[in-house]
Parts: structure tokens; sequence; C-alpha cells
């Protein structure tokens, strides 16, 4: 199916299946139960969701395949990001031109990144990036001013021309996005006995942009190209031996990861326009290493896995607060619940980041392949081993004599 072996067109129909039900996954409590806090089938998180899922697959591509670590993957995010709100406020309110032009300036940018960098390998080259997203972020907040909005970052006005807004009559008018005419925050409410279901039209917008990527990210895993990446990771200085040129392998699987990174950059715009420069600070370009690591580097839906994971602990577990946990432990006796509280509190709210590092530190130590090695060794359980007819003893082959 769509040039697609029979493993990976099933993980394709897997991952189209958990993006299209993902409102109805997400909310598997009652409104008005103590669970629902629990609840992630909101809007915001199901974007951040996919959008940072596209950020993870990208990442990876280059990471996952390749080995080389980037630690500033967020400037590309951040270029994407002023791109696509320079396109709302000068063209059209409409997403997809803005998603296009964070595609082609992320990748602009990422190929001379990429170019300068990739002279470099290991550690140095980690830096480097690191560097320049710095610099980038630098940039951004103080020096290019006029053109990134400095701290108070940037977002649409009425007074913005909208070149083409103002010549076809198009929306958008007070800033809002659209997709054709639909505003990307209308949502659709369905209420079933207690549930209720949330169904966002920028959520889904992003939704099939990310099955697209995911999609393509499996055609590169697949091919030649990603065969020759796979060879750099494994022993780049024995392919170089062969006579073959390992650069602009790794150069255009940068300039690719970097794409992905405008790509969701144009998105987190099109689900919120508004941009600052705290898009390209070195801590986000450390969350997508999470990711990557966390699901799985090297792996096909790891990322994804991996971003969903640490939004959902940045999002849910946060917002876990002591009035809450009071309530759930208010059958206990006084002094149980208190001591409950004071030792369950230091984890959620603002120490949700305490619980994400010893779940990571966990994942590292005993699950190097992360949450999809994890799925891997519960699939290995359930596994029914194959039993001959001898007692339940598989047969070996007699060798020749």
């Amino acid at each position: 199916m769509l040039g697609l072996r029979k493993s990976d067109a099933t993980l394709l129909l897997f991952v189209v299946a958990i993006t299209i039900l993902a409102p109805f996954i997400l909310n598997p409590f009652p409104t008005n139960s103590a669970m629902a806090q629990f609840n992630g089938g909101y809007p915001d998180l199901m974007q951040r969701f996919v959008i940072f899922g596209i950020f993870a697959i990208g990442f990876n591509i280059l990471f996952g395949l390749t080995g080389y670590l980037s630690f500033g993957h967020a400037a590309f995010l951040g270029v994407g990001s002023y791109a696509a709100i320079w396109m709302m406020k000068l063209l059209t309110m409409n997403v997809i031109p803005a998603i296009i032009i964070s595609v082609i300036v992320a990748g602009l940018f990422s190929l001379v990144v990429g170019y300068i960098s990739l002279r470099r390998s290991g550690i140095y080259f980690s830096i480097l990036t690191l560097a320049f997203a710095q610099m980038s972020y630098s940039l951004a907040y103080s020096v290019l001013t006029p053109i990134t909005g400095g701290e108070t970052g940037l977002q649409p006005k009425n007074t913005d021309p909208r070149i083409l807004d103002t010549l076809f009559g198009g929306g958008g008018a007070g800033g809002r996005a659209n997709f054709f005419g639909l505003d990307m925050r209308d949502s659709y409410f369905w209420s079933v006995g207690d549930w209720s279901f949330v169904f966002n039209t920028g959520y889904y917008v992003a939704a099939i942009l990310m099955i697209a990527a995911f999609y393509l990210s499996i055609r590169i895993f697949r091919s030649p190209f990603g065969l020759m990446l796979r060879a750099v990771k494994s022993n780049q200085q024995r392919m170089n031996y062969t006579g073959l040129n390992s650069r602009p392998y790794t150069l255009a699987a940068f300039v690719i990861s970097g794409m992905y990174a405008g790509l969701a950059g144009g998105l987190l715009v099109a689900m919120d326009t508004q941009v600052g420069a705290e898009r390209m600070f070195w801590t986000a370009s450390g969350e997508v290493v999470l990711m990557a690591i966390l699901g799985g580097a090297g792996t096909l839906i790891g990322p994804v896995l991996g971003a969903g994971f640490i939004k959902y602990f940045e999002n849910i577990v946060s917002k876990i607060n002591e009035s809450i946990l009071q309530g759930w432990f208010a059958a206990l006796p006084d002094g149980l619940s208190d001591f409950m509280v004071a030792v369950i509190y230091p984890f959620i709210g603002k120490g949700w980041h305490l619980t994400l590092g010893l779940l990571f530190m966990l994942v590292v130590i005993f699950l190097p392949g992360g949450l999809v090695e994890g799925g891997q060794r519960i699939a290995a359980l359930f596994r029914r081993k194959p039993k001959d007819n001898d007692g339940g003893m598989s047969a070996q082959a007699t060798p020749a004599e």
C-alpha cells in the first residue's frame, strides 16, 4: 500500500487511526468525574501532540539515522514561525501559504547552518548547532526587534496589509487564522452521556500534515538514501574509505530535518497566531532530544510517542495543584491525608520536570530503545509461542550426516 511493505503500512494505518480517534482516546473519563483531570482531548493539547510529533519525526531523521546530535533544532522551529507570521501579516491569514513559506525558509536556513556545522562531527557538531541556536535566539530577542518584535513577539493586527485578503475579500479579519475560510479555532462538541468530545478544525489540519510527514519519514527510512544515512551512523570513516562522500547525505538529512522543524513552527503559528523568541531557546532544542530518546531514537513511531508523552506531562501533570491532591485524599484520616499530599506534591504542578526526569532516567537505564522497546517487550509477553505435537517442544532439524 502506497509503496510500503506490509509492516510499515500497518504502522501507518495505526498512526492514522489513533490520530483520527484522538478526541475519543484522550477523553476516557466522564467530564464530571475526579479523573477528568487526566483527560487530554482538548484542542490546544491535541494540536501540540501532532505538531511536536512532526518536530520529533524530523529530528529523528537526522539523529536516529545518522547519529548526528543537534542541540540547536529549535532555531529552525523559530525561523519557521517567524516566516509564517510575516506571511500572515503581509499576504493572507490563510494558513497554507504561511506553512509553505515556513518550510522553505527553515530549509534555506538549515542549509546554511548545516553546511558550516557538518564540517565537524561528534560533540563539536552538537556545540556548533547549539551556538547557532543561541545566536538566533539573541538576534530575535534583542537585535532584530523590527523583524521579530523582540521580547513582546509578533502577532497579526488589523492594520496589517494582508494583500491577498484585501484583493479577494478573504477572511482573517481581526487576526484569526483560517483554512480557506474555516476558522482554525472552530470546534464541534459532541456529548454522549457524561462524556464530552471536541473535534477541532485546527487539530485535523495539523493531523493530516503529521500523517503525511510520518509517511514521508517511512519512505526515507526504507529508501537507498536512508540506507546511506544508516551507513554514516554505523561507521562513517569506513564509508569514506570506500570512496563514498558522506557529507552530501548528512547535509541533505540536516536540511530535511530542518524543514520538518519549519513545518512544525508554521503550524504553531496557524494554531496560535503569536510568535516569540522563546521558541528558539536551548530548552526547546533539548525537549525534542528528550522526545526522540524517550520514544525510541531510530524507530519510526518512537518520536511521536515521545512527543505525546512529554506534552501530556507538561500540560496535564503540571496542572495538578495542592487543592486537587487534597480532594483526592480527603477520605483518608487528616494526618495520613496531609502526609500523602506532602509526599506527592513535589512531583506534580511546578515540579512535573522532576517526575519527567525520573521517568527519563528509568527509560534510559531499563529501556535503552525507549517506549517502543517497552511496547515490544509487553507484546512479547502475550505472544503465543508456536508448539508442535511433541509436548510443546519446538522441532529441531537433525544435521545431515
